[in-house]
């Protein structure tokens, strides 16, 4: 299985926001990159963006764009694959991979939630070798990777696949079990299905919920974590303190938490909220001084060995 250091080549299929960022990871890492989607113009919108996200630095030669997803497959040491969310699709696409690509090559998929058992049955060939690795937008940014096999999915892939996201910087977890949304993504639709309820109820305002997440446990958060962040919280007795003495009212308010209904009126609610929360400001300037800030946290965390 290749791994790490051995990755001269990395096979992007499917060359949408979250292509586009492993493709200028992968630049940006000195590496090749081959890179296949049928969308019409989807090369130049590739080129363009990756030059972007690469500080206005063109790519060079190293970048290429293939006349199939066979011959990315091909060409590849690891494929990454960005395809529609949409079992079938998936299912389609991993077929073609599987007979094009040498056995010792990973097949890896982003998919924010669909398990891999479900699509990894389409190849004939090695399914061992098939797995999720859901990144987080923009994965050239955000360290986090989440590595979860399938049924078939051989322990020498996952290795791989862990080895390999590192030696590329990033930090992967391994994921135990398939659940749908993994993990990250079902910790995050907990969080977002109270926050619409919240609106839905007239508790607060997007604009409010947002300020109360990202200027309140949101900074402790994306330097420690939730669990880490009850534990300081409890002196010296630590987490355990915290669960004895807190975690009955937390209980009680668990007991409260709602789910709303997904309507049009709500969906209409939350929108009008946002475009009040934003006013004039376009988002791709936020999404600019939202990436030049994670840049700078990232080095804040490594500095304080928080990374």
């Amino acid at each position: 299985m290749i791994t790490g250091e051995s990755v001269r080549t990395l096979g992007i299929v499917g060359t949408g926001a979250i292509g586009v960022s492993w493709a200028a990871l992968g630049l940006s890492r000195g590496l090749d990159v081959m890179a296949w989607d049928p969308a019409d113009g989807a090369e130049e919108r590739l080129r363009s963006q990756a030059a972007i996200l690469l500080g206005g630095d063109a790519p060079d030669g190293r970048l290429r764009f293939a006349g199939s997803l066979a011959e990315t497959a091909a060409a590849a040491d690891l494929v990454l694959e960005n395809g529609p969310e949409r079992l079938e699709t998936k299912r389609e696409i991993f077929a073609a991979l599987d007979a094009a690509a040498g056995p010792e090559v990973l097949l890896a998929s982003s998919s924010s939630g669909l398990m891999p058992t479900t699509f990894a049955g389409a190849c004939a060939r090695h399914p061992e070798r098939v797995l999720v690795t859901h990144p987080f937008n923009p994965p050239h940014l955000v360290p986090l990777v989440e590595v979860v096999g399938g049924r078939q999915t051989s322990e020498e892939a996952i290795e791989a696949a862990m080895t390999t996201l590192r030696a590329l910087g990033k930090k992967p977890i391994r994921i135990r079990q398939e659940v749908p949304g993994h993990v990250a993504n079902r910790l995050q639709a907990a969080l977002w299905r109270e926050a619409y309820s919240l609106v839905d109820r007239g508790v607060a305002s997007v604009a409010d919920i947002d300020t109360a997440i990202a200027d309140g446990p949101g900074l402790r958060w994306s330097l420690l974590g939730p669990f880490a962040t009850q534990h300081v919280s409890g002196g010296p007795g630590g987490l355990r303190h915290v669960m004895e003495h807190l975690g009955p009212p937390m209980v009680e308010w668990w007991d409260t938490l709602e789910q709303p209904e997904w309507t049009p009126e709500l969906k209409d609610k939350i929108a009008a909220g946002m475009d009040s929360e934003l006013g004039d400001t376009g988002t791709a300037d936020l999404v600019a001084r939202r990436d030049a800030a994670l840049r700078q946290l990232m080095r804040l965390k490594a500095e304080h060995d928080l990374s």
